[in-house]
């Protein structure tokens, strides 16, 4: 959690000090207009989206990069060398030091090293209930590794849609200004539809930056769960070759 929370102040600081520096282009004679990189014509454009919803996009953007960093951080930490352990560990078993190979599992980070862990703790019960524990203690950190992708998925989905009721929201307001003035004057609706419009664009632009996210951090999950399955069923194998079962 102090984790999570670390991130996402320091996330909220970057956008707060790229808001400020908007805000200062955005009042930047228009002379100056084509000296500016695309990144900051866009940032000038947020801010003629409105911050009604343009405020709410924003911290689905910044929430969704908070979870997006804590996943990726987690996930780069969960990562283990399932070759390595698993020779240290078929060493201690070769020497019948069933302690020993305990102690590696738990002294590696990762997933995978705890189910290790699990199975040899039960290997006096034979290979079935070996078998069980990895299973079972696999599910628990299967759950763990997706912890915080429901959250991820819900601003990719809540992004374009708040959006778009931005949108229908703005071309609400602009056709009271038509009714209001009596006449469909291009200059009467136009800025209307402008900031209507922008809200869409940005959500859609939020969603699809967290939506590569979400796919980088699925596929580290799935390589993650595959190492686990290969580990187990080598380390059922290791226990066997070395004699544990009896």
């Amino acid at each position: 959690m102090r984790k999570f929370l670390t991130l996402l102040f320091l996330v909220l600081g970057l956008v707060v000090f790229s808001a400020n520096v908007t805000y200062t282009y955005a009042q930047a004679d228009q002379t100056e207009l084509q000296d500016k990189t695309g990144f900051q014509v866009l940032k000038e454009k947020f801010i003629e989206g409105g911050w009604t919803f343009m405020s709410i996009v924003l911290v689905c953007l910044i929430l969704g990069l908070a979870f997006c960093i804590e996943r990726i951080i987690t996930l780069n930490i969960a990562t283990t060398n399932t070759d390595k352990l698993l020779s240290r560990i078929n060493d201690n078993l070769a020497q019948g030091d069933m302690q020993g190979a305990m102690e590696v599992c738990k002294s590696t980070q990762g997933p995978t090293a705890s189910i290790l862990y699990e199975g040899l703790k039960n290997a006096d019960k034979g290979p079935e209930a070996v078998e069980k524990a990895i299973v079972s203690y696999g599910g628990v950190q299967m759950g763990l590794l997706e912890r915080g992708l429901v959250w991820i998925s819900l601003f990719i989905a809540i992004a374009p849609m708040l959006g778009f009721m931005g949108t229908v929201i703005g071309m609400i307001g602009a056709f009271d200004k038509i009714e209001a003035v009596g006449d469909i004057s291009p200059t009467v609706v136009a800025g209307g539809i402008k900031v209507a419009l922008l809200t869409t664009v940005f959500g859609l632009i939020v969603a699809i930056i967290l939506q590569i996210f979400y796919n980088y951090i699925v596929d580290k999950i799935d390589g993650i769960v595959n190492k686990m399955e290969e580990a187990s069923i080598a380390l059922v194998d290791v226990m066997a070759s070395n004699n544990v079962f009896k």
